[in-house]
């Protein structure tokens, strides 16, 4: 992509030319029926809102959103390959599964939309989670074989592997606060769990390198921006503390094993001090008296703060020197067909990008997220961050708003500002 500032004209913010404008999608949380996971096994034990079930059928109706995706306009499209469903047990690996993810590879590429593939995305297979997990040193190297079997199968169809997604995230949750597979609340388990997904993105960087030398490979953050009030001198180390637990405990371990950066960015985490709450409850944003303030009138109480977006994006460059994509970047609402204020959302963080480009980021891409309304792990299918709207009852599917106006900055690769 030839590097080059965006510009303003005429009430529209330009951006470079070859932008990458895309969407963004997991695996299990739209494919539906991934009976071999350790996310499906949770639900059955009733430790979130709504089974997955069918999901959004995505695995049967690939073709369909895929034309969808043609209609949007976007160039790249990022998907999960969800390990269970490809090795079912230990070291057998099911062809019938690979050719099936072969073929949505291929029904995209026909479409000229580029593949960002998505190899972890929060889930296991319930006897690496059984045997294993990954808390335990034997994981890497499981999980880098499975990486291989997909590059050796799959890798003439993908341009950018995304090794792991977000992990500082299911990790916390699940070595923590007990609120996602393992369910465990270990700091010792946590940290070698840290080592352990370090250890097998930076293996897996290598091997997926020694098959296919021209090979994309990254990792993507949680980067929201945090800042905290009532703490006086507190405050720098406070952000600091975020800072370092959700990149650098791990970014700082996989330093010259990635070709860019991949940053999720969703909302601004604005941190208080309450003594008289001092449990462990990350579903409600309470950590031993640290909490995050909220927005009422957000289904997931999140704060939007498209300031941010600009922030990490500088903070990011600076630290990393690195080509950047936006690899999610989105917001829940209740919204039906009508959803203002997911446009708001979206144009006002794509404002933030375009001057993080002005001033010298090299932001190569930008995914929504997300194509369609999905399981929202814990939170189940009430939070909706869909273009797309999903009538989980006949599985029909209904462009919203948003849709047509992200449709519109995809293929004028341009923003229109009040």
């Amino acid at each position: 992509m030839e590097i080059n500032k965006s510009e303003n004209r005429k009430n529209k913010l330009l951006f470079p030319s070859g932008f990458l404008w895309g969407v963004a999608t997991s695996a299990y949380q739209v494919e539906g029926g991934n009976s071999n996971s350790d996310w499906w096994q949770w639900e059955k034990e009733g430790k979130a809102d709504n089974e997955s079930g069918i999901a959004c059928d995505y695995w049967n109706r690939y073709e369909s959103d895929h034309e969808l995706l043609s209609e949007l306009g976007c160039g790249a499209f990022r998907l999960g390959i969800e390990w269970a469903r490809v090795e079912p047990e230990e070291g057998k690996f099911d062809q019938e599964a690979i050719e099936h993810y072969r073929a949505i590879l291929q029904d995209l590429k026909k479409r000229n939309i580029k593949t960002q593939v998505t190899l972890w995305h929060w889930t296991s297979p319930s006897w690496f989670q059984e045997k294993y997990g990954l808390h335990k040193k034997d994981s890497a190297e499981v999980f880098v074989r499975y990486a291989e079997k997909i590059t050796q199968e799959l890798g003439d169809l993908i341009d950018m592997y995304i090794t792991f997604n977000e992990p500082m995230v299911p990790l916390g949750q699940g070595f923590l606060a007990g609120s996602f597979p393992p369910g465990f609340m270990n700091p010792y388990k946590f940290i070698c769990a840290v080592n352990n997904i370090a250890k097998a993105h930076r293996k897996t960087y290598e091997r997926i390198h020694q098959i296919k030398p021209d090979a994309q490979v990254g990792i993507t953050y949680l980067y929201n921006w945090y800042e905290s009030e009532g703490f006086g001198i507190l405050l720098n180390s406070i952000n600091r503390l975020a800072q370092w637990y959700r990149i650098d405990l791990l970014g700082n371990k996989i330093r010259g094993f990635q070709d860019y950066i991949g940053i999720d960015y969703y909302r601004l985490g604005k941190i208080k001090f309450d003594w008289r709450n001092m449990k462990m409850d990350s579903r409600n944003q309470t950590y031993f008296g640290f909490t995050i303030e909220e927005d009422k009138n957000n289904v997931m109480k999140w704060i939007s703060y498209p300031e941010g977006m600009y922030k990490v994006l500088k903070q990011a460059s600076k630290k990393f020197k690195l080509p950047i994509y936006i690899t999610e970047n989105g917001t829940p609402t209740r919204a039906g067909i009508d959803d203002d204020d997911r446009i708001k959302y979206i144009k006002e963080h794509l404002a933030s990008v375009q001057r993080a480009i002005n001033e010298g980021v090299d932001v190569r891409g930008y995914n929504f997220w997300s194509l369609m309304d999905n399981l929202e792990w814990l939170y189940g299918y009430e939070p909706k961050f869909g273009l797309i709207e999903i009538d989980y009852k006949t599985l029909e599917r209904k462009p919203r708003r948003s849709f047509y106006e992200y449709a519109k900055i995809c293929k004028e690769n341009a923003v229109d500002i009040e």
